[in-house]
């Protein structure tokens, strides 16, 4: 079959791979239909993660039942279904409590929570390709409505992104009323304004510096920041009466750049500038992606996985932190029905549908940010 290959910093290759193959009565092989670019595939495709060549990438995935393992009782082929990124068992200790994102199974041994193709997540291939194997399918695949293939650009959302920005308005505590505060308006941010609007915030702001992004933003009622004319903090403090927003969202990750200079990354820029425009006793949600360690970061603290972080200031407001990885099930059901009721409409993002062999050109011009190109669906085989 043909699939999205890693073969070193910005290179991304269509190859034959082998087709994948039921290894254990659990699993189902689908068919992929629509397969989505994540911006968190960039920094695998970038170098800065220690993702093996090679391997396939691609953890945003829909598609058709083709077959099932012997032990599998409620897929049958045919079935249209949405995976969620991570990869979950569904009955060790994690899965049970509905923490999905850090299955004790998925992984080696010490490592907690797996993905499609994912660095450090487990050696699942990706689902870039024509077909994936899905293990312990009866619990993964979220089974779709009769309208999944008209609407398979709002339900493949429901993979990572859409539950994924909801989740940083769930970590930053965010109840209906509230003014928030998003930063970051690539997909993730955006699915984070989307899901706050639809829970009833009051405000919800966002800062980026890219003006297509934040057209975006404003296109479902989102107050716009370019923080490279103006500084986020103060616009923030002035749009909420000098209080700060009750709840702010970090959807940006360890590259955070400068705005004044495109390749300065700043990996404390976004997560101290919270601190300062989230209000005392509010929240913080973080989402973006942070590693352990970062051997291609801009100083020697980014290096070993650290931020110079306002922990006096964040005391002193009294502020909670909550972080990471997204547990995909927890939110899909909820979300799906949401875009079935016509509720929610996920796709606002998606300026690219391409073909598989399309890939390449697409890795490209998403890393380079060029303008207009905010989210890319491929369609394998279509």
């Amino acid at each position: 079959m043909k699939a999205v290959v890693y073969r070193g910093p910005r290179q991304a290759a269509v190859e034959n791979v082998p087709d994948p193959k039921i290894e254990r009565p659990t699993d189902a092989i689908i068919k992929i239909t629509s397969t989505n670019i994540c911006g968190s595939d960039l920094h695998m495709y970038e170098g800065r993660t220690d993702f093996e060549q090679g391997r396939v990438f691609g953890h945003e995935n829909l598609g058709v039942v083709m077959e099932v393992g012997p032990a599998v009782e409620n897929l049958k082929p045919g079935d249209w279904v949405c995976i969620p990124f991570n990869v979950s068992c569904g009955h060790c200790k994690n899965c049970e409590r509905g923490l999905t994102n850090y299955c004790l199974k998925s992984n080696q041994p010490g490592i907690a929570g797996g993905a499609f193709g994912f660095a450090d997540m487990g050696p699942w291939q990706g689902g870039q390709a024509e077909f994936l194997r899905v293990p312990w399918a009866d619990f993964m695949c979220l089974k779709l409505p009769p309208d999944a293939e008209q609407k398979q650009s709002d339900y493949v959302m429901c993979a990572d992104i859409f539950p994924t920005g909801w989740h940083a308005t769930e970590l930053a505590g965010m109840k209906p009323g509230d003014a928030v505060v998003i930063y970051g308006a690539g997909p993730v941010g955006l699915m984070a304004a989307h899901s706050a609007m639809i829970k009833g915030a009051c405000s919800v702001m966002v800062v980026d510096c890219h003006s297509d992004r934040l057209k975006l933003a404003e296109s479902i009622g989102a107050i716009a920041i370019d923080y490279s004319k103006e500084d986020p903090v103060q616009r923030v403090m002035d749009l909420t009466h000098g209080r700060g927003a009750d709840a702010g969202c970090e959807c940006v990750g360890y590259q955070c750049h400068d705005h004044h200079h495109h390749r300065q990354e700043r990996p404390n820029l976004t997560m101290n500038n919270l601190v300062n425009s989230v209000k005392f006793t509010g929240g913080i949600g973080v989402v973006g992606v942070f590693v352990p360690q970062d051997p291609g970061g801009p100083d020697d603290l980014a290096k070993e996985g650290k931020i110079a972080l306002d922990w006096g200031m964040l005391w002193f407001r009294g502020q909670r932190v909550a972080t990471g990885q997204c547990p995909v099930k927890a939110y899909n059901r909820q979300l799906r029905d949401l875009i079935h009721a016509g509720r929610a409409k996920p796709s606002f993002i998606v300026s690219h549908e391409l073909k598989l062999d399309q890939a390449p050109d697409a890795y490209q011009h998403f890393d380079e940010r060029d303008h207009g190109w905010t989210k890319v669906i491929l369609h394998p085989g279509g």
